[in-house]
């Protein structure tokens, strides 16, 4: 039996973009469906304001957790030295802003100290 001979079948394509007139939305990324139940303006703002301050921590979150890797990475000790204070002051900045637990970023710096303290 030949492909050809195959019979075709639609199949629906899903759905990549916002629909028309509803509060359904299908994220493009993972077309996975989020309701807004809000029915007041202010629940609406709100909803907006979580999700671009999740945003903006996620990014901050995802590039402390980078350098942390990068120095982790690093074999030279000078160099580690030197990046120490850089990746410290950020890991405060999330403690300060509550992104992280404070003793989440007490124990990372802690741990990356004692790290580079160990480096011949």
């Amino acid at each position: 039996m030949a492909l050809q001979d195959l019979p075709k079948v639609n199949i629906p394509k899903p759905i990549l973009s916002r629909q028309r007139n509803s509060n359904t939305t299908v994220r493009e990324s993972d077309t996975k469906k989020t309701t807004k139940m809000a029915n007041h303006k202010s629940s609406l703002k709100r909803i907006r304001q979580t999700a671009a301050r999740k945003a903006h921590n996620h990014y901050y979150a995802k590039s402390t957790r980078n350098a942390v890797r990068d120095l982790r990475k690093t074999t030279d000790k000078v160099a580690a030295t030197q990046a120490l204070p850089k990746v410290s002051s950020m890991l405060d900045k999330l403690a300060k802003r509550h992104i992280i637990h404070v003793n989440k970023a007490s124990n990372l710096k802690s741990k990356l100290a004692r790290m580079i303290n160990k480096m011949a």
